[in-house]
C-alpha cells in the first residue's frame, strides 16, 4: 500500500480501494461460494460506487451467511425482510431477491458456478495501456452474461459479467505500468 507505486487510474486515495486493488482485484478466485460472493457483490454494485460495496462487504458476508450457496438458497421471505431491515447492506428488494434466486440456481449448475464462469477466462486479452483502453463490455462478457441468464441467474448483464471477470482474474485489466501487472510478468 505504498503510495508511490503506480496503480490503475480508477484507484483513488481511499485505503479500501488501494487495498482491494493491490491485494485482490484481478487475482484468480476459484470455488463456488467465492465466485458466488463476487457475482452477488457485483450485482449489488450495479448503479453504485464499488467503494460503497467494499465498505459494506463484511456486513454482506454476515447477512448472507458467508455467501454459502446452500445457506443462501434456503433463505425465505423472513430472510428477505431481515435483509431489507439491515442497514449494513444495500437494501434493494430486487437485488436481495436476485441474490437468493441466484444461490438456488448456482446450487444446480452442473460442475458448479466457478467452473461455469472460468470457461470464459481470457488470459490473452490485450494489456490496457491506460484506463481508457479498459472496456466495459467484451464479447466474452456478453457470452458469459448470456450463459448465466440461460441458467436462470439474474442481475448479470454484460457489464456486470465483465466486472466479475476483472475482479476474479478471468482477464487482467491492470494497466501496463501498474505495479501489480509488472510484478506478475
Amino acid at each position: 500500500m505504498t503510495p508511490e507505486l503506480v496503480r490503475c487510474g480508477w484507484v483513488t486515495s481511499a485505503p479500501d480501494y488501494i487495498r482491494y486493488h493491490d491485494e485482490e482485484w484481478g487475482r484468480p478466485v476459484r470455488g463456488d461460494d467465492l465466485v458466488f460472493e463476487r457475482l452477488t457483490l457485483e450485482a449489488f454494485q450495479s448503479g453504485l460506487s464499488w467503494l460503497t460495496i467494499l465498505r459494506k462487504r463484511e456486513n454482506f458476508r454476515a447477512a448472507f451467511a458467508g455467501f454459502s450457496i446452500p445457506a443462501v438458497a434456503a433463505f425465505g421471505e423472513a430472510d428477505v425482510e431481515r435483509l431489507l431491515a439491515d442497514a449494513g447492506i444495500i437494501r434493494n428488494r430486487a437485488k436481495i431477491e436476485a441474490a437468493i434466486a441466484n444461490a438456488r440456481v448456482a446450487a444446480e449448475v452442473p460442475g458448479g458456478v466457478s467452473e461455469l464462469v472460468w470457461r470464459y477466462a481470457d488470459p490473452a486479452a490485450p494489456t490496457p495501456k491506460t484506463l481508457a483502453d479498459v472496456p466495459a463490455v467484451t464479447p466474452g462478457s456478453k457470452a458469459l452474461a448470456k450463459e448465466l441468464k440461460r441458467h436462470g441467474f439474474r442481475f448479470v448483464g454484460p457489464t456486470t459479467a465483465y466486472a466479475l471477470m476483472q475482479a476474479i482474474g478471468l482477464v487482467d485489466d491492470h494497466v501496463a505500468d501498474c505495479w501489480v501487472r509488472a510484478r506478475a510478468v
